[in-house]
């Protein structure tokens, strides 16, 4: 179920935000799912499957092509290594959520700009900055610009999701004994 709801909710945030939500700045709203990793390690094969289904979707209707299927591995890779660090620090919160923050920015820009210069973009939107020759700066571009993306919706979104969802039956209804 934690798949489907993070594939559906990746795919609206794409429809409704865009280039926001894919490309080199990205808020993708389902992040903030990342929080379920807090109550269960049965959240982290959810998320990447959710991920999974999301991007492979996401690079059909984009037209990606094959190298779409770097976001399918690369951006599953980040987060589930996210997911599995929110399971792993679940027992301080703010701090667990920095691992989908930092998984996102240190892995999700070391391929973004093959995959956006293979799709025909060769600049950043709203910059001057040309992807042409220049990955080392795309990287720290994308860094930067994912890593706040990321913090900005678990931060402002996640965190107070899993407020509420500590409110209700939910977490007793998730809570297991596994470890990862």
């Amino acid at each position: 179920m934690i798949a489907a709801v993070y594939a559906a909710l990746t795919l609206v945030t794409i429809l409704f935000l865009g280039s926001l939500a894919w490309g080199p700045i990205q808020f993708r709203v389902s992040e903030a799912l990342c929080v379920l990793a807090l109550f269960t390690s049965e959240a982290v094969p959810g998320l990447v499957l959710g991920c999974v289904i999301a991007n492979l979707a996401n690079m059909a209707l984009s037209g990606a092509g094959a190298l779409g299927l770097l976001d399918v591995v690369f951006g599953s890779l980040a987060t589930g290594v996210g997911a599995y660090l929110t399971w792993k620090l679940r027992k301080t919160p703010a701090l667990a959520v920095l691992g989908p923050v930092l998984a996102n920015a240190l892995i999700v820009p070391a391929y973004l700009p093959l995959l956006l210069q293979g799709m025909g973009f060769y600049t950043i939107p709203f910059t001057d900055i040309a992807l042409d020759g220049s990955y080392p700066y795309m990287y720290l571009f994308g860094l930067v610009t994912t890593g706040l993306g990321e913090a900005v919706v678990l931060y402002v979104l996640g965190l107070p999701l899993a407020q509420a969802l500590k409110k209700t039956p939910l977490p007793a209804s998730l809570a297991d004994s596994q470890s990862l």
